[in-house]
């Protein structure tokens, strides 16, 4: 394929892609055909199964895009922390609240991702961005080892539980405070500071 072909593709699946997150995230899956993506990324039918071989599998990229930008945000404010490990796990796991409760992340990732493409995929996407930084910090915050796995994974679901209460309180910033008080208190009972 010409270099110039190669780099239309390319934008061509970046428009849809923004396409399908923007319609996603206002309408849900259920809501989007995609007639609607390809008429809103200006591009035909045929381009949008090209790039993306179904409404699912767009939907799949579209929640594979989103995690990695949750996770980005986890990682940049981790690394604005302090240089002590329990400040970068709590800059990174209230940065993680944050980031899955803004629009468009919170309806794809949590309310409709797990339902489209199964429970199983949503873990292992989670699992490969977010939970894995969280896994990290955990260790470099001193977590025992042999509890690191099992800590992960309920941090992680009390997390996204907090998250999902979120959502339904989208405009109460005293819900947030006490979402982001209730996660210190966590932290602070899984990582608590040397005595």
């Amino acid at each position: 394929m010409p270099r110039a072909s190669a780099s239309a593709a390319a934008q061509t699946a970046r428009q849809v892609l923004a396409s399908a997150t923007d319609l996603f995230a206002a309408q849900g899956f259920a809501a989007v055909s995609l007639d609607d993506v390809a008429r809103a990324a200006g591009v035909t039918r045929g381009a949008v199964y090209h790039h993306y071989a179904n409404k699912t599998g767009l939907f799949r990229a579209v929640a594979a895009h989103l995690q990695a930008d949750v996770a980005a945000a986890v990682v940049r404010a981790a690394e604005r922390a302090e240089p002590d490990p329990r400040a970068r796990l709590r800059a990174g796991s209230h940065a993680f609240l944050d980031a899955i409760t803004a629009a468009p992340a919170v309806r794809v990732l949590l309310v409709d991702a797990p339902a489209v493409i199964g429970w199983a995929q949503w873990r292992a996407l989670d699992a490969e961005h977010s939970a894995a930084h969280l896994r990290d910090a955990l260790a470099e915050a001193g977590v025992d080892g042999s509890l690191l796995d099992a800590l992960t994974a309920q941090l992680s679901g009390a997390m996204n539980e907090a998250a999902l209460w979120l959502a339904e309180r989208a405009d109460d910033a005293a819900a947030r405070e006490s979402a982001h008080r209730a996660l210190d208190r966590l932290l602070e009972a899984v990582a608590p500071r040397p005595a």
